[in-house]
Protein backbone atom coordinates (compact mmCIF):
# COMPACT_ATOMS: atom_id res chain seq x y z
CA UNK A 1 0.00 0.00 0.00
CA UNK A 2 1.69 3.33 -0.64
CA UNK A 3 1.81 5.74 2.14
CA UNK A 4 -0.26 8.62 2.62
CA UNK A 5 2.56 10.98 3.20
CA UNK A 6 4.50 13.00 0.28
CA UNK A 7 7.19 15.68 1.23
CA UNK A 8 10.99 16.51 2.12
CA UNK A 9 12.87 16.31 5.95
CA UNK A 10 15.75 18.13 6.30
CA UNK A 11 18.25 16.09 8.42
CA UNK A 12 21.17 16.87 10.25
CA UNK A 13 23.40 13.34 10.22
CA UNK A 14 25.68 13.14 13.68
CA UNK A 15 28.45 11.89 13.52
CA UNK A 16 29.47 8.32 13.83
CA UNK A 17 25.95 7.50 12.40
CA UNK A 18 26.03 5.95 8.60
CA UNK A 19 23.53 7.89 6.01
CA UNK A 20 21.13 4.85 6.47
CA UNK A 21 20.71 4.30 9.90
CA UNK A 22 19.90 8.39 10.42
CA UNK A 23 16.97 7.70 8.04
CA UNK A 24 15.72 4.36 9.11
CA UNK A 25 13.40 6.31 12.05
CA UNK A 26 11.88 8.19 9.06
CA UNK A 27 10.88 4.47 7.95
CA UNK A 28 9.04 3.58 10.88
CA UNK A 29 7.71 7.08 11.05
CA UNK A 30 5.56 7.15 8.10
CA UNK A 31 5.38 3.69 7.84
CA UNK A 32 6.66 2.99 4.17
CA UNK A 33 9.89 2.05 2.82
CA UNK A 34 9.51 4.69 0.13
CA UNK A 35 11.98 6.90 1.77
CA UNK A 36 15.32 8.72 -0.19
CA UNK A 37 17.75 11.27 0.35
CA UNK A 38 20.01 13.79 -1.47
CA UNK A 39 23.71 12.83 -1.29
CA UNK A 40 25.35 10.27 1.58
CA UNK A 41 27.51 11.36 3.50
CA UNK A 42 30.24 9.43 5.15
CA UNK A 43 30.39 8.05 8.88
CA UNK A 44 32.29 10.21 10.26
CA UNK A 45 30.98 13.17 8.40
CA UNK A 46 27.63 15.14 10.12
CA UNK A 47 25.41 17.88 8.63
CA UNK A 48 22.77 18.09 6.22
CA UNK A 49 21.05 15.27 4.69
CA UNK A 50 17.91 15.97 2.50
CA UNK A 51 15.13 12.97 2.89
CA UNK A 52 12.06 12.41 1.21
CA UNK A 53 8.95 10.47 1.77
CA UNK A 54 6.66 9.05 -1.00
CA UNK A 55 6.26 10.63 -4.41
CA UNK A 56 8.14 13.42 -3.48
CA UNK A 57 11.52 11.10 -3.81
CA UNK A 58 11.47 12.07 -7.35
CA UNK A 59 12.47 15.70 -6.37
CA UNK A 60 15.46 14.66 -5.15
CA UNK A 61 18.02 14.19 -8.56
CA UNK A 62 17.23 18.40 -8.22
CA UNK A 63 18.29 18.40 -4.86
CA UNK A 64 21.61 16.21 -5.37
CA UNK A 65 22.47 18.32 -8.34
CA UNK A 66 22.51 21.83 -5.73
CA UNK A 67 26.12 23.11 -4.72
CA UNK A 68 27.10 22.39 -1.61
CA UNK A 69 28.51 23.93 1.49
CA UNK A 70 31.03 22.41 3.99
CA UNK A 71 33.33 23.45 7.12
CA UNK A 72 35.98 20.79 7.53
CA UNK A 73 39.79 20.58 9.53
CA UNK A 74 42.68 19.60 7.74
CA UNK A 75 45.73 18.29 9.89
CA UNK A 76 48.96 18.83 8.18
CA UNK A 77 52.13 15.97 8.65
CA UNK A 78 50.92 12.91 7.50
CA UNK A 79 48.60 10.59 6.14
CA UNK A 80 46.54 7.32 6.37
CA UNK A 81 44.93 5.32 3.93
CA UNK A 82 41.41 6.53 4.69
CA UNK A 83 42.44 9.92 4.27
CA UNK A 84 41.36 10.29 8.16
CA UNK A 85 42.94 11.59 11.26
CA UNK A 86 42.75 7.72 12.38
CA UNK A 87 43.45 5.98 9.68
CA UNK A 88 46.06 3.56 9.13
CA UNK A 89 49.33 5.27 9.04
CA UNK A 90 50.91 5.54 5.43
CA UNK A 91 53.57 8.61 5.71
CA UNK A 92 54.74 10.90 8.44
CA UNK A 93 56.59 13.95 6.87
CA UNK A 94 60.07 14.18 8.91
CA UNK A 95 59.75 17.78 9.01
CA UNK A 96 58.39 19.38 12.35
CA UNK A 97 58.45 22.90 11.56
CA UNK A 98 54.95 24.41 11.69
CA UNK A 99 53.22 25.17 8.27
CA UNK A 100 51.74 29.20 8.43
CA UNK A 101 48.45 30.59 7.56
CA UNK A 102 50.40 32.25 4.51
CA UNK A 103 51.87 29.33 3.15
CA UNK A 104 48.41 27.73 2.75
CA UNK A 105 47.24 30.62 1.62
CA UNK A 106 49.23 30.96 -1.66
CA UNK A 107 48.48 27.30 -2.73
CA UNK A 108 44.48 27.85 -2.62
CA UNK A 109 43.90 29.78 -5.55
CA UNK A 110 44.86 26.81 -7.81
CA UNK A 111 42.09 24.43 -5.69
CA UNK A 112 39.31 27.50 -6.80
CA UNK A 113 37.13 27.27 -10.27
CA UNK A 114 37.22 23.95 -11.93
CA UNK A 115 39.74 21.36 -10.99
CA UNK A 116 40.81 17.63 -11.85
CA UNK A 117 40.23 15.71 -8.71
CA UNK A 118 40.86 11.89 -7.96
CA UNK A 119 38.41 10.54 -5.53
CA UNK A 120 39.81 8.61 -2.19
CA UNK A 121 40.00 5.07 -2.49
CA UNK A 122 37.80 4.95 0.54
CA UNK A 123 34.83 5.85 -1.41
CA UNK A 124 31.49 4.47 -3.03
CA UNK A 125 32.80 5.05 -6.60
CA UNK A 126 32.45 1.69 -8.42
CA UNK A 127 34.82 0.18 -10.44
CA UNK A 128 33.65 -3.05 -12.29
CA UNK A 129 30.25 -3.15 -10.58
CA UNK A 130 32.83 -3.40 -6.59
CA UNK A 131 33.04 -0.33 -4.78
CA UNK A 132 36.58 1.03 -4.24
CA UNK A 133 36.50 0.99 -0.17
CA UNK A 134 35.21 -2.59 -0.55
CA UNK A 135 38.67 -3.57 -2.91
CA UNK A 136 40.62 -0.89 -0.68
CA UNK A 137 39.68 -2.92 2.48
CA UNK A 138 40.60 -6.17 0.46
CA UNK A 139 44.08 -5.00 -0.16
CA UNK A 140 43.23 -5.06 -4.00
CA UNK A 141 45.31 -2.60 -6.28
CA UNK A 142 43.34 -0.37 -8.37
CA UNK A 143 43.81 3.61 -9.92
CA UNK A 144 40.60 5.83 -9.64
CA UNK A 145 40.47 8.38 -12.70
CA UNK A 146 40.23 11.73 -12.01
CA UNK A 147 36.87 14.45 -12.24
CA UNK A 148 35.82 17.54 -12.92
CA UNK A 149 34.73 19.36 -10.35
CA UNK A 150 34.06 23.03 -9.38
CA UNK A 151 34.77 24.84 -6.54
CA UNK A 152 33.13 28.15 -6.15
CA UNK A 153 34.49 29.15 -2.84
CA UNK A 154 37.14 27.75 -0.74
CA UNK A 155 38.51 29.81 2.70
CA UNK A 156 40.70 29.38 5.36
CA UNK A 157 38.78 30.42 8.92
CA UNK A 158 41.52 29.54 10.99
CA UNK A 159 43.61 27.98 13.33
CA UNK A 160 42.00 23.95 14.40
CA UNK A 161 42.65 21.88 17.56
CA UNK A 162 44.01 18.32 17.12
CA UNK A 163 41.31 15.79 17.49
CA UNK A 164 41.67 12.63 19.49
CA UNK A 165 43.42 9.20 18.63
CA UNK A 166 45.64 10.81 15.89
CA UNK A 167 47.74 8.29 13.94
CA UNK A 168 50.94 10.34 13.13
CA UNK A 169 52.66 13.72 14.00
CA UNK A 170 50.81 16.93 13.00
CA UNK A 171 52.80 19.91 11.87
CA UNK A 172 49.98 22.28 11.99
CA UNK A 173 45.96 22.20 12.28
CA UNK A 174 43.42 24.06 10.12
CA UNK A 175 39.84 24.84 9.63
CA UNK A 176 38.82 25.51 6.26
CA UNK A 177 34.82 26.18 4.22
CA UNK A 178 34.05 25.42 0.93
CA UNK A 179 30.97 25.78 -1.49
CA UNK A 180 31.42 23.16 -3.96
CA UNK A 181 29.41 21.48 -6.69
CA UNK A 182 28.46 17.65 -6.74
CA UNK A 183 31.01 15.19 -6.54
CA UNK A 184 33.54 16.90 -4.88
CA UNK A 185 35.50 14.77 -2.15
CA UNK A 186 36.48 16.61 1.00
CA UNK A 187 39.23 14.18 2.16
CA UNK A 188 40.56 14.44 -1.65
CA UNK A 189 40.77 17.75 -1.17
CA UNK A 190 42.92 17.91 1.76
CA UNK A 191 45.19 15.75 0.40
CA UNK A 192 45.55 17.73 -2.75
CA UNK A 193 46.06 21.12 -0.75
CA UNK A 194 48.71 19.11 1.13
CA UNK A 195 50.76 17.99 -1.58
CA UNK A 196 50.74 21.07 -2.42
CA UNK A 197 52.43 22.59 0.36
CA UNK A 198 54.83 19.81 -0.44
CA UNK A 199 53.35 17.48 3.02
CA UNK A 200 50.68 15.05 3.54
CA UNK A 201 47.93 15.55 5.34
CA UNK A 202 44.13 14.23 6.76
CA UNK A 203 40.40 15.58 7.43
CA UNK A 204 38.36 15.74 10.34
CA UNK A 205 34.97 17.25 11.21
CA UNK A 206 33.29 17.52 8.01
CA UNK A 207 30.50 19.07 8.23
CA UNK A 208 27.69 19.80 5.27
CA UNK A 209 26.34 23.03 6.43
CA UNK A 210 24.52 23.88 3.04
CA UNK A 211 22.79 22.33 0.15
CA UNK A 212 21.70 24.42 -2.83
CA UNK A 213 19.33 26.91 -0.69
CA UNK A 214 18.59 24.94 2.18
CA UNK A 215 20.50 24.82 5.55
CA UNK A 216 21.45 22.46 8.06
CA UNK A 217 20.18 25.12 10.77
CA UNK A 218 16.58 24.58 9.48
CA UNK A 219 16.79 20.26 10.00
CA UNK A 220 16.43 17.89 12.57
CA UNK A 221 18.33 15.46 14.42
CA UNK A 222 17.18 12.19 13.80
CA UNK A 223 16.23 11.62 17.98
CA UNK A 224 13.75 14.51 17.48
CA UNK A 225 12.42 13.63 14.03
CA UNK A 226 8.49 13.23 14.04
CA UNK A 227 5.24 13.63 11.24
CA UNK A 228 5.59 17.60 12.20
CA UNK A 229 8.94 17.10 10.11
CA UNK A 230 7.65 16.66 6.82
CA UNK A 231 7.29 19.80 4.89
CA UNK A 232 5.55 20.29 1.51
CA UNK A 233 8.34 20.49 -1.35
CA UNK A 234 7.01 23.73 -2.21
CA UNK A 235 7.89 25.63 0.81
CA UNK A 236 11.31 24.03 0.66
CA UNK A 237 12.57 24.20 -2.76
CA UNK A 238 13.98 27.55 -5.17
CA UNK A 239 11.05 26.75 -7.89
CA UNK A 240 8.04 28.83 -8.92
CA UNK A 241 4.38 27.24 -7.61
CA UNK A 242 1.58 27.50 -9.95
CA UNK A 243 -2.28 26.35 -9.47
CA UNK A 244 -3.94 24.47 -11.25
CA UNK A 245 -7.50 23.66 -11.67
CA UNK A 246 -8.91 20.10 -12.28
CA UNK A 247 -9.17 20.10 -15.78
CA UNK A 248 -5.19 21.31 -16.75
CA UNK A 249 -4.33 18.72 -13.82
CA UNK A 250 -6.08 16.12 -16.43
CA UNK A 251 -3.27 17.33 -18.92
CA UNK A 252 -0.38 17.22 -16.86
CA UNK A 253 -1.64 13.83 -15.24
CA UNK A 254 -1.75 12.07 -19.05
CA UNK A 255 1.86 13.85 -19.62
CA UNK A 256 0.76 16.59 -21.91
CA UNK A 257 1.53 20.21 -21.83
CA UNK A 258 -0.54 23.24 -21.34
CA UNK A 259 -0.71 27.09 -22.38
CA UNK A 260 0.43 28.98 -19.30
CA UNK A 261 0.57 32.88 -20.15
CA UNK A 262 1.56 33.98 -17.10
CA UNK A 263 5.50 35.01 -16.69
CA UNK A 264 7.74 32.35 -14.84
CA UNK A 265 10.44 33.66 -13.00
CA UNK A 266 13.56 30.89 -11.51
CA UNK A 267 15.88 31.69 -9.26
CA UNK A 268 19.61 32.01 -10.11
CA UNK A 269 21.38 28.74 -10.99
CA UNK A 270 17.90 26.82 -10.08
CA UNK A 271 16.67 23.83 -12.50
CA UNK A 272 13.93 24.91 -15.35
CA UNK A 273 11.32 23.06 -12.97
CA UNK A 274 7.59 24.26 -11.52
CA UNK A 275 6.19 22.85 -9.06
CA UNK A 276 2.00 22.66 -10.01
CA UNK A 277 -0.06 22.11 -7.11
CA UNK A 278 -3.87 21.76 -7.37
CA UNK A 279 -6.87 24.66 -5.81
CA UNK A 280 -6.13 22.75 -2.62
CA UNK A 281 -2.34 23.71 -2.50
CA UNK A 282 -1.32 19.86 -2.96
CA UNK A 283 1.15 19.14 -4.81
CA UNK A 284 0.55 17.64 -7.87
CA UNK A 285 3.08 17.69 -10.63
CA UNK A 286 6.81 18.73 -11.77
CA UNK A 287 7.04 20.45 -14.98
CA UNK A 288 8.78 22.48 -17.49
CA UNK A 289 8.24 25.80 -18.22
CA UNK A 290 9.38 27.13 -22.35
CA UNK A 291 7.69 28.97 -25.20
CA UNK A 292 4.73 30.15 -23.18
CA UNK A 293 3.77 26.38 -22.12
CA UNK A 294 4.25 24.01 -19.03
CA UNK A 295 5.31 20.43 -19.93
CA UNK A 296 5.11 17.86 -17.38
CA UNK A 297 7.97 16.01 -16.20
CA UNK A 298 6.26 13.82 -13.71
CA UNK A 299 3.29 13.16 -11.87
CA UNK A 300 3.52 13.60 -8.09
CA UNK A 301 0.03 13.35 -7.04
CA UNK A 302 -2.25 10.51 -5.74
CA UNK A 303 -3.92 8.36 -8.31
CA UNK A 304 -6.83 9.25 -7.05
Amino acid sequence: METLFSGLILLDKPAGVTSCKALFPIRKIFHTRRVGHAGSLDLRASGLIVAAVGRATRLLSFVESGEKSYTFNAHFGYSTDTDEWDGELISQDPQEAPISAEEIQKVLPQFRGEIDQVPPDFSAVKIQGKRASDLALKGRSFELKSRKIFIRNLSLVGRASAPQNISGRIRSSFEFSCDCSKGTYIRSLVRDIARALGTCGVVSGIRRTRIGSLSVADAVLPSSLDENSLCTPQSLLPFPVVKLTPSELEFIRNGNSIAWNTPVAFSDGAPNVVLAEDESGTLQSACSYANGKLYAKFFLGSDN
